[in-house]
């Protein structure tokens, strides 16, 4: 499937701003599925007939809102559906219970240091 986006250059968007709405559409409509790999910034901008750095400013920002992940030097792929501070938490979440686990807590000593660090950010 290649993605197909038209840039009107006469729009009161900015032209990232259009390529940023777009990809976000056709992600949340599902159009583009979870794991879709997107153009190379370079590769989509000649494309588009537009230089680089506008392409790179769109995917900075569908990758700030969670539409996007860059993995590297493996490029930019459509990413989960889902808030991102609730993902990021839910990781942050796993990588705290490997660790206690290693640490070789039981569930309810681990839950307890979990809440103990939440109560002292949220009172």
């Amino acid at each position: 499937m290649a993605l197909k986006i038209t840039v009107d250059p006469d729009a009161a968007e900015p032209p990232f701003e259009q390529i940023r709405a777009r990809i976000a559409g056709l992600a949340r409509s599902g159009e583009l599925p979870v794991g879709y790999k997107l153009p190379t910034v370079r590769g989509f901008a000649e494309e588009l007939g537009l230089a680089a750095n506008t392409v790179a400013k769109a995917y900075r920002a569908l990758e700030a809102d969670g539409a996007i992940e860059t993995r590297g030097r493996h490029g930019s792929f459509i990413a989960a559906p889902g808030d991102t501070a609730a993902r990021e938490a839910a990781a942050a979440a796993a990588v705290f219970a490997a660790r206690a686990h290693r640490l070789g807590l039981d569930h309810d000593a681990a839950r307890a240091a979990a809440e103990d660090a939440l109560r002292a950010v949220y009172g």
